[in-house]
């Protein structure tokens, strides 16, 4: 079943948009400001959102700027401006389609199940990540390395994915700090070296060829 989140300060809007899209059998959350918007990206895996532009606290387009430094979940924007700039502007941020108010709500169904089936062979693609005989799977959570099965915590798994989806990319520790703790982590930057560290001790430690490298002064990559 899809997760929805539904970023909209109408209150009977929203309202209207939850109860059909819950009839169409989607999970569906509602927040009314960027801001809610944000944490809640953070805090749970949504499979689209849809977003209007005049929202409080964080405009829709600065909402989407933010996600896509640690999200490329589906956006959908919602609003009453329909002129080409304001649409431009969305689409340049990260945004995935542009639906103008008022609206029918069979029109936006149609876009989601277009926007759903685009993603799906993508979807396939990025659950399973190899590089030189180590693997991720992001279905069931296992990571291999020549056959041998690797036990990771949460975020050692979600850093290792990371590095897979970036592997011969040299990555600061600010990227991973953004894309894996969350843009807004108040904390000291060396926890990424410390999780390097455990990532290292799992999966390099006893083989002759290591993967996880260090680039002095500039980061880490996998190659």
């Amino acid at each position: 079943m899809k997760n929805i989140l539904i970023v909209e300060d109408e209150r009977r809007l929203a309202r209207f948009m939850e109860l059909e899209l819950t009839h169409e059998g989607y999970n569906v959350d509602i927040v009314s400001d960027g801001q809610s918007a944000l944490m809640n990206l953070m805090n749970k895996t949504y499979d689209v959102m849809l977003l209007d532009l005049m929202i409080p606290i964080v405009d829709g387009v600065e909402v989407t700027r933010r996600a896509r430094t640690f999200t490329d979940l589906p956006i959908i924007m919602i609003t009453a401006r329909d002129g080409v700039a304001d649409k431009v502007k969305g689409l340049d941020m990260g945004a995935d389609d542009y639906l103008t108010k008022p609206f029918e709500m069979e029109e936006l169904l149609a876009r989601l199940r277009v926007l759903f089936r685009k993603k799906a062979p993508k979807e396939e693609a990025k659950n399973l990540l190899t590089f030189q005989g180590l693997s991720l799977n992001r279905e069931n959570y296992e990571v291999y390395r020549d056959g041998e099965k690797k036990e990771l915590t949460k975020k050692e798994f979600d850093l290792l994915g990371y590095l897979l989806e970036n592997q011969g990319i040299v990555l600061t520790r600010e990227k991973i700090l953004n894309n894996v703790w969350g843009f807004d982590f108040e904390g000291e930057t060396n926890v990424v070296d410390v999780y390097i560290r455990f990532l290292r001790s799992k999966l390099d430690d006893g083989y002759e060829v290591k993967l996880i490298h260090t680039v002095r002064g500039a980061g880490y990559i996998i190659r």
